[in-house]
């Protein structure tokens, strides 16, 4: 968010903690300086809705309601403001154009303005950060959230693997579980633990599909821009994909199995996790989404300092391969060890490619079609870097590798294989061996429609 967009967020937390919401709003909106419709489309994209402004009384009204039965089957970006077209580049593309992979904003030329084709709009992202005027944004789902908090139901935290570094060099895991539980989260969970089992799933799913160096396999885990621009653009590999969910959806799934009663927000650096979380056939897994820029604000606003707040420890349960999935490549080293452990015999024919960026992801699989890979496991990250690069991540890419892989090689856990608290909770699940994950009821649970 821009400066200014985080002060107005931090101001909405803050006013609607203090039971103060509705007077905040109202003058907000009594400022004659300022344009009503413009001002009220971003209050709404910040407490997660859509509303048309009519007058402050009724519009605060439906906000409120909105919020109080908040639905969140709607589209996550949207333009806040008609603008210019002064950033386009000498062949007439505005800067969100050149930032969309999906040729999804188009220009009304009658107007002269920029608008997104919400047919063609995957939700990811990539032109809330490419807009230079701050003329785009993604719904925040957190005062809807807050509502949940402020009642005392049960919410988890799951956080991405990212997550580490993200709010400071040495603000430990542990610390980051006391903050979520200040904001009033019951308790915050490593994804990265959910990506351990997916591993094992993917695994399983390399031993029984490729039994040649001329045999493919597509890790769907992670990216959701990797698996929209499979579903859209590529349509003819999807054959090749694991059909695998995110560990993000994973995590969801396994957490309300074990505990029904619950809600699971998902804390990550992505945009279009927001979008994925609400696909149809996994509608329901994730309940919100909130970004790593999102939640320092809500910190912020809140007064919560994680770098000076106890540890809150749990039991290791995490592993060094489920932390790699944060950066470019994790997948392929996870899903190579446990090839390597579980059926040894397959160790040297598993050979590894990763697309880096939005650019490669297309170029591989543009390769991948025409027979020109040599390697028949392909990861694809959307973003420059993996997650760690994600449009909301706090840290530089580079940095926050570099925070991974130091997390991740000093786990207690090194192979989600040797886990005892993975055996508990997959016996739980009834899984009990490499076996019944190739079973296609007991492994539903981890499994989605292509």
């Amino acid at each position: 968010m821009k400066s200014e967009y985080n002060d107005l967020f931090k101001s909405l937390i803050d006013a609607y903690y203090k039971d103060d919401f509705d007077e905040f709003i109202k003058k907000a909106l009594s400022d004659s300086t300022v344009n009503k419709e413009e001002l009220s489309n971003i209050i709404s994209s910040f407490c997660g809705v859509e509303l048309k402004y009519t007058d402050k009384d009724t519009y605060i009204k439906d906000l409120k309601n909105a919020i109080k039965n908040y639905n969140s089957d709607h589209k996550i970006v949207t333009k806040i403001r008609d603008c210019s077209v002064d950033c386009a580049d000498e062949n007439g593309k505005t800067s969100c154009q050149k930032s969309c992979p999906f040729d999804a904003i188009l220009i009304d030329e009658a107007n002269k303005t920029s608008y997104i084709d919400k047919d063609l709009c995957t939700d990811c992202g990539f032109c809330v950060e490419g807009c230079p005027n701050g003329s785009i944004l993604d719904k925040v789902e957190f005062i809807p959230l807050a509502n949940l908090l402020k009642e005392k139901q049960p919410v988890i935290a799951a956080v991405a693997p990212a997550i580490t570094g993200q709010f400071g060099d040495d603000v430990t895991i542990d610390q980051l579980r006391t903050a979520f539980k200040k904001v009033g989260f019951a308790d915050m969970i490593e994804v990265a633990f959910f990506a351990d089992m997916l591993t094992l799933k993917e695994a399983c799913e390399f031993n029984a599909h490729v039994k040649s160096k001329d045999d493919l396999m597509i890790t769907s885990c992670c990216c959701p821009m990797w698996v929209g621009m499979l579903k859209r653009v590529y349509k003819d590999m999807v054959k090749y994909v694991s059909p695998s969910v995110s560990p993000m959806i994973a995590a969801g799934r396994v957490i309300k199995t074990l505990n029904s009663n619950c809600k699971v927000v998902f804390v990550g650096p992505c945009i279009a996790k927001k979008a994925e979380s609400k696909n149809k056939d996994i509608e329901g897994d994730i309940d919100f989404v909130l970004t790593f820029e999102e939640v320092k604000n809500i910190f912020e606003s809140l007064n919560i300092n994680p770098s000076e707040l106890p540890e809150d420890p749990s039991t290791d349960y995490a592993s060094r391969e489920g932390r790699l999935y944060a950066r470019t490549g994790g997948v392929s080293i996870s899903v190579s060890e446990a090839v390597a452990k579980l059926f040894p015999e397959k160790k040297d024919l598993f050979k590894s490619v990763q697309a880096n960026g939005v650019i490669e992801c297309k170029k591989i699989l543009e390769k991948a079609q025409n027979g020109e890979v040599a390697a028949n496991f392909i990861e694809g990250m959307g973003c420059v870097g993996g997650c760690v690069g994600g449009p909301k991540a706090l840290i530089p890419k580079e940095k926050g590798r570099e925070k991974v892989n130091e997390f991740a090689e000093n786990s207690n856990v090194k192979i989600s294989l040797e886990s005892d608290q993975m055996k508990k909770i997959l016996n739980m699940l009834n899984i009990t061996s490499a076996k019944d994950f190739m079973d296609e009821e007991k492994i539903k649970i981890f499994e989605r429609e292509f």
